[in-house]
């Protein structure tokens, strides 16, 4: 067996190790699921180590297999850099990109840049998923995930692309009914409506000059959605922390008025995340477009 053909074998053991499934190993790189069982099968046979427990519903890796992988996933990744390397002297990047987002960052701000990155590299093709949920890059596959706030997980490579500045807003017809709001320390008198749980308290932070406050906050519902807060905010339900540039056609039809304008909150981080700093061109290409491209502060 030559060294190229190794490498194959290599290069599917990643996919398979990364998929956590021989039907989504083969989904995801277009091979046989039959061919993929019998590569592994030789490869276990030729190194002389079992490679995977496998159950009816489950494929887990044995520890020499781990120990393996971790030797292995950087060498695949180099050796697929050097080929995109050499394609990227004679044409643009090319190449498939998934990417997950939350629901309403994507819709607002990535949609209206698609078409753009889409003419721009005519090569590049991409999977887009909107979801609620922090999914786990490795095991779904995803080559990068746009997220807001602090990114946690030690194997993760995050780049910041920005941030969103944050106020606060609420209904004229909440105003009228609710205490005056004077200062950041009324807050707590009031219904909030907060991205988490309603059955804990959420802190808010509020600057102005050199006086910082923080109020502890609650209200009757708790959400994970920043579109469903602004609509809930616009029916009057309560205050609500919002980026000004999301609710700009709000403001000036008179659905919302800004809260406590001269105070100030701190702005919600915008990162890509990917779980290697070696990323193909075409998801380097989609991250330097967005770094270009988002006004977001």
């Amino acid at each position: 067996m030559n060294k190229f053909t190794a490498l194959d074998d290599m290069a599917l053991f990643v996919a398979v190790a990364k998929a956590g499934s021989l039907n989504r190993a083969s989904a995801q790189t277009g091979v046989p699921l039959a061919t993929l069982s019998r590569r592994l099968a030789q490869m276990e046979q030729r190194l002389g180590v079992r490679l995977f427990e496998r159950t009816a519903r489950s494929l887990n890796l044995t520890p020499p297999a781990q120990r393996f992988l971790e030797r292995c996933e950087p060498v695949v990744a180099q050796a697929l850099l050097a080929e995109e390397a050499l394609r990227e002297t004679a044409e643009l990047p090319c190449g498939h990109v998934r990417v997950t987002m939350p629901v309403d960052f994507g819709q607002f701000w990535i949609a209206p840049l698609v078409p753009e990155f889409l003419s721009r590299f005519p090569g590049i093709s991409l999977d887009l998923d909107l979801s609620a949920q922090v999914l786990d890059l490795r095991a779904e596959g995803f080559d990068v995930a746009l997220r807001l706030g602090t990114v946690r997980g030690e194997q993760l490579v995050a780049r910041r692309l920005g941030s969103l500045g944050m106020a606060l807003f609420a209904a004229p017809a909440y105003l009228v009914r609710a205490s005056k709001l004077k200062h950041p320390s009324d807050l707590a008198r009031h219904s909030a409506l907060v991205l988490g749980t309603a059955q804990r308290a959420t802190r808010w932070r509020l600057s102005q000059a050199k006086e910082v406050v923080d109020v502890q906050v609650r209200g009757a519902l708790g959400l994970n959605n920043i579109g469903m807060v602004q609509r809930l905010a616009e029916q009057g339900l309560g205050v609500a922390m919002l980026p000004p540039q999301q609710v700009r056609d709000s403001l000036q039809s008179g659905r919302l008025e800004p809260v406590l304008p001269a105070w100030k909150a701190p702005s919600l981080p915008v990162q890509a995340v990917t779980t290697t700093r070696l990323v193909s061109a075409a998801v380097r290409a989609w991250l330097d477009f967005l770094a270009q491209r988002l006004s977001l502060d």
